[in-house]
């Protein structure tokens, strides 16, 4: 199981990548294998303002539906669009086109909060 260690992550199974104050956030590979095919991915928060840990999404796979959580506050200012039509992007490859969305920071200290790959990888039992 891959965890690339030059990103971030949180207890809810997501991974982040920030650059210049914008952070793109997906699920983590752990957590596609855990649901199982990916067959939609609702985002209705595009341009809204959300806390960390406030619900922006929904993935829905063949067995279940989950909630997405924000990782970190700011304002959604993209959403992946192809995921509409490709929602097995976040299967075949979720930390690159499978990505989600992408976060204009509120507070960059924040990022201090977040897991590296170690700890992302003590908690999945990697």
């Amino acid at each position: 199981m891959s965890t690339p260690t030059t990103l971030k992550y949180t207890k809810d199974h997501e991974w982040i990548s920030i650059e210049n104050g914008i952070a793109t956030v997906g699920i983590t590979q752990f957590a596609q294998g855990e649901l199982g095919d990916i067959v939609y991915v609702e985002v209705e928060t595009l341009d809204e303002k959300l806390e960390i840990s406030e619900v922006f999404g929904t993935v829905e796979a063949v067995k279940t539906v989950s909630d997405l959580f924000m990782p970190l506050s700011g304002t959604i200012i993209e959403f992946n669009e192809s995921l509409e039509d490709e929602p097995e992007m976040v299967n075949e490859d979720p930390y690159g086109k499978g990505w989600m969305i992408k976060i204009q920071l509120d507070n960059e200290a924040q990022i201090s909060e977040l897991l590296d790959a170690d700890a992302y990888n003590q908690i999945i039992g990697a």
